[in-house]
C-alpha cells in the first residue's frame, strides 16, 4: 500500500487513541474491587457520611430505587456467596457517579452557612 493510500485510510477510519496508563489501573481497581461482581456502581459502595446521607435523600426517586435495587441484589448475592454473570457485572464504562453532583452542592451549602455565621 501507498504511503498516500494510508493517509487516507486514517482519515477515514482513525485509529482510537491508546489508553493511558492511568486509566488501564483505574480499570484494573475496578474490576479487582469486587463490587462490579455484584452489580454495583462505585457509589452504591460510599461510606455513609451526614453528606452522603442528604446526597442520598436528594436523589430522584428512580435513581434511589436504582441504588436499592442494585444494592439489594448485591447483599441476596452475598449471602447465597454468588456473583452475577460476567455479562451482568457492572461496566467501568457505563459506571455513573451519580451522589456527585448533590455531594458538590452540599459542599457549597455547608461553605455557605459558614460564610454566614461568621458574620
Amino acid at each position: 500500500m501507498s504511503g498516500a493510500v494510508k493517509r487516507v485510510i486514517k482519515k477515514v477510519l482513525p485509529e482510537a487513541p491508546p489508553e493511558s496508563w492511568r486509566l488501564k489501573l483505574q480499570k484494573w481497581v475496578y474490576y479487582k474491587s469486587g463490587f462490579a461482581q455484584l452489580g454495583l456502581w462505585r457509589d452504591d459502595c460510599r461510606y455513609e457520611t451526614p453528606e452522603v446521607k442528604e446526597a442520598i435523600r436528594r436523589l430522584p426517586k428512580d435513581v434511589y430505587d436504582a441504588r436499592n435495587f442494585r444494592i439489594s441484589r448485591a447483599l441476596l448475592l452475598s449471602t447465597k456467596k454468588e456473583i452475577l454473570p460476567k455479562d451482568e457485572w457492572s461496566k467501568f464504562e457505563e459506571d455513573v457517579m451519580y451522589l456527585e453532583p448533590h455531594l458538590q452542592e452540599i459542599k457549597k451549602e455547608t461553605e455557605e452557612k459558614v460564610q454566614w455565621t461568621r458574620k
